[in-house]
């Protein structure tokens, strides 16, 4: 035994035990890094992928238009209760995702540029406005006789706004920021994976009975496209 003051007597290790343990350790050392390694290396390459295959950020933000405004040109009133609420919920998301992309990513990097304007001002309680008469939706339901109309009501402040981002915003974002339209487009592609993949199921569900299977993939780029690359890159981790 080894006596250190008042301390504990301390029991002399053999030093073969010594060796063991330190080559234990490295191994665990080892073992560790290269898992890390290997988790890092398929990031990597899920991010140059992502990188590959992601539009600009003004692009990204028409798809989303064209795919809202694909869903309010199948609304009808004689659709089926099941067939409308999918239609609503769909658009709701979409909205819902497409407002919060452009609040975080594409308006603050508006105004670093100075190019604030009365159309990027009010396009923030234009996003409210929405959300509000969202909320009132998802609180009645398609059976409420006023279902209906607070759609309709819904279409048209979008339209609204979409009028404003497709003539101002973007031609605008276009001329000040050229060269930083690529990299936004990745920033907002990897926080739509965030926003989207509690709501994946969802999402693929509303799509597939919004939409004829045959155009889904083309019609809804915010969320089935958005659902498809979630799943992909879950996958592919899983398999490595």
């Amino acid at each position: 035994m080894i006596e250190t003051g008042d301390s504990e007597p301390l029991s002399r290790e053999d030093p073969a035990q010594i060796q063991r343990n330190i080559e234990a350790t490295r191994e665990e050392v080892d073992r560790t890094l290269g898992e890390l390694q290997s988790r890092f290396s398929v990031r990597r390459r899920l991010s140059a992928a992502l990188d590959r295959v992601t539009p600009d950020i003004t692009r990204m933000i028409r798809l989303d238009h064209s795919h809202v405004l694909a869903a309010f040109r199948r609304f009808r009133a004689y659709m089926s209760e099941t067939r409308k609420q999918a239609l609503v919920e769909n658009v709701c998301l979409a909205l819902e995702v497409h407002a919060q992309l452009e609040e975080e990513i594409f308006y603050p990097a508006m105004r670093q540029i100075a190019a604030a304007s009365e159309t990027l001002e009010k396009s923030v309680p234009e996003h409210e406005q929405m959300r509000a008469q969202i909320q009132s939706l998802r609180d009645t339901g398609p059976l409420d006789p006023q279902y209906d109309e607070m759609f309709r009501k819904l279409v048209r402040t979008v339209l609204h706004h979409v009028a404003d981002e497709e003539t101002v915003l973007l031609p605008l974002a276009e001329e000040l920021m050229p060269d930083e339209l690529g990299h936004l487009g990745r920033i907002m592609t990897r926080r739509r994976i965030e926003l989207l993949r509690p709501h994946a199921a969802q999402a693929a569900s509303t799509t597939l009975r919004t939409f004829p299977v045959e155009a889904a993939a083309a019609a809804a780029g915010v969320l089935a496209a958005g659902w498809l690359l979630i799943r992909g890159l879950t996958s592919r981790s899983r398999s490595h």
